[in-house]
């Protein structure tokens, strides 16, 4: 494990967002969905996610998930991803998505 200082994670903008729309993502290399989150004041923002292990689409719509937002914008084949979604890899390889335990106002910095 590498360390960072606490000037690199300060770096860092995660924030709390809420999906607003679920696509399938067909060209994916692995199953995956295209996800729409809004951040409040830091706008809506597109995330790819491989979560299709766990998640139906349907049951994503309105759950508040965590994200770093600060990453430029990464080209996934047709979609362009701009944030990311954090979860916990299981051993398998699925994701599970990281939650705040609570609900929270949206674009809230995770410190």
């Amino acid at each position: 494990m590498n360390e960072i200082s606490w000037s690199d994670f300060e770096k860092v903008e995660i924030r709390t967002g809420t999906i607003i729309a679920v696509a399938d993502f067909p060209e994916a290399r692995k199953p995956a969905y295209k996800l729409s989150i809004d951040f409040g004041p830091v706008g809506i923002r597109k995330s790819s996610a491989q979560i299709t292990t766990h998640y139906r689409k349907e049951e994503l719509i309105g759950k508040q998930v965590v994200a770093v937002v600060n990453f430029p914008v990464k080209q996934i084949g047709p979609f362009l991803s701009e944030c990311l979604v954090l979860g916990a890899i299981q051993e398998d390889g699925s994701v599970i998505l990281l939650q705040t335990e609570r609900e929270t106002a949206n674009g809230l910095r995770i410190a």
